[in-house]
């Protein structure tokens, strides 16, 4: 859970998550509670939106954070920010579920 007083080391900060076929931007705002996402690739290219988020520390750099979207999609991403990797799980509106393994890379 969120500590209320506290702020992931990655708010403030834009990272490009890569997936096979799959590439979004995801731009944390310095609050560490709300994101700007917008996928620029693959089936779903054009979704965007700001939406609250949720995360909790795993390990050394690793974050789990989630949200749900507009559309009612909801997204986990598990981000390891040391080694570059991300893993996404989401349920798009029409209930498809993915699992997704890439790379994180900041941007700048």
């Amino acid at each position: 859970m969120n500590a209320p007083t506290r702020r992931p080391p990655f708010a403030g900060k834009t990272f490009e998550v890569r997936y096979d076929g799959l590439t979004a931007i995801n731009a944390y705002a310095e609050d560490g509670m709300h994101m700007r996402y917008e996928i620029v690739e693959g089936d779903f290219t054009g979704a965007k939106g700001e939406v609250a988020y949720t995360w909790q520390h795993i390990a050394g750099e690793t974050y789990a954070i989630s949200w749900q979207e507009a559309s009612r999609a909801t997204v986990v991403h598990i981000d390891d920010f040391a080694a570059g990797t991300s893993r996404s799980f989401f349920t798009a509106p029409s209930l498809d579920f993915y699992r997704l393994e890439g790379s994180l890379r900041a941007q700048p």
